[in-house]
């Protein structure tokens, strides 16, 4: 393999045309420029300079690599201003996954805060379930990913990945204006297991939590629609096709309908980041702060009054 050192020497005795050019500019002796050179030519296994008492040239072969020496220097220098970037917090790139429901409120009000602060941190965001876009996080290609846990279905951290925990966000009951179930405090699924249900997909598996819970209260819910997009199941709610369970940040365009605690237990999400302890971003360090300053924010607003 070619080294890199030994490039740049080639590149500066072609740019100056002469050893002791070379060795100015690189702050070296003649005598080390000259052994450089020979190393050089041994790793390429091809003659790249001629020499004789008064002068010295480059072979075609020493020119063209000289050629490619350049693209090569460039490419290390736009590597390690990449890395100076990368440094600092108010510079370089932070790479942030999130599943849909934490980009109505959440994401929003941290990346908010965190923009106005390091306007120069570019940011790119990709919406996905957790378990979609854990393997980017594994791999790189995320540095933090905003995730939910269900606790009723939990699922196991990657190694090399931990999760910090922000809150827990309960699962409300959506029915449409003037149901029954609006005027009690507090309600369980068995009391409406005879109502037609819009419901998710599940993550990473076809049973949905709504399912899971249902077996739970002794009953298997009527499916009418399924639909991991909330403004579909609060439209389907709203025009009085059924009930739904929908968690506190997916109320987003809730009006025209009523929202009801319920007594059923473990109907709740853990909102955390999952990110590699390893990562030296810096930026992700920071925006972790401001992720935890939204979340408290939001955290005794999520449950909204009840009509």
């Amino acid at each position: 393999m070619l080294s890199s050192n030994r490039l740049r020497v080639l590149l500066e005795v072609f740019r100056t045309g002469s050893i002791a050019g070379a060795a100015r500019v690189l702050r070296l002796s003649p005598s080390a420029v000259s052994h450089q050179l020979s190393r050089l030519e041994q790793e390429a296994g091809v003659g790249l300079v001629e020499r004789n008492a008064q002068s010295l040239r480059l072979t075609e072969a020493g020119r063209r690599l000289a050629l490619r020496a350049q693209e090569v220097v460039d490419i290390i220098e736009a590597a390690e201003k990449d890395l100076l970037a990368q440094a600092r917090v108010d510079a370089g790139e932070l790479r942030i996954g999130f599943f849909a429901s934490a980009g109505y409120r959440l994401l929003p009000l941290a990346l908010s805060r965190f923009a106005s602060r390091y306007p120069q941190v570019a940011l790119d965001l990709v919406e996905g379930q957790p378990y979609e876009l854990l393997p980017d996080l594994e791999r790189g290609a995320l540095d933090v990913l905003v995730v939910f846990e269900h606790a009723l279905d939990p699922w196991k951290c990657p190694e090399g990945v931990e999760v910090v925990h922000l809150f827990d966000e309960p699962q409300l009951l959506v029915v449409p204006a003037g149901h029954p179930a609006g005027l009690r405090p507090k309600v369980r699924l068995a009391e409406l297991a005879d109502e037609p249900w819009i419901t998710t997909f599940g993550a990473d598996h076809p049973v949905s939590i709504l399912e899971r819970a249902s077996t739970l209260e002794g009953f298997s819910p009527q499916i009418r629609c399924r639909s991991d997009h909330y403004e579909v199941t609060i439209g389907l709610v709203r025009a009085g096709l059924g009930v739904a369970l929908v968690p506190s940040l997916g109320l987003h365009g809730a009006s025209g309908l009523q929202i009801c605690r319920l007594a059923t237990p473990n109907l709740f999400r853990r909102i955390g980041v999952a990110r590699r302890p390893t990562n030296p971003n810096p930026a992700a360090i920071s925006f972790l702060a401001y992720l935890r300053t939204a979340s408290a924010q939001l955290r005794n607003s999520l449950e909204p009054a009840l009509r």
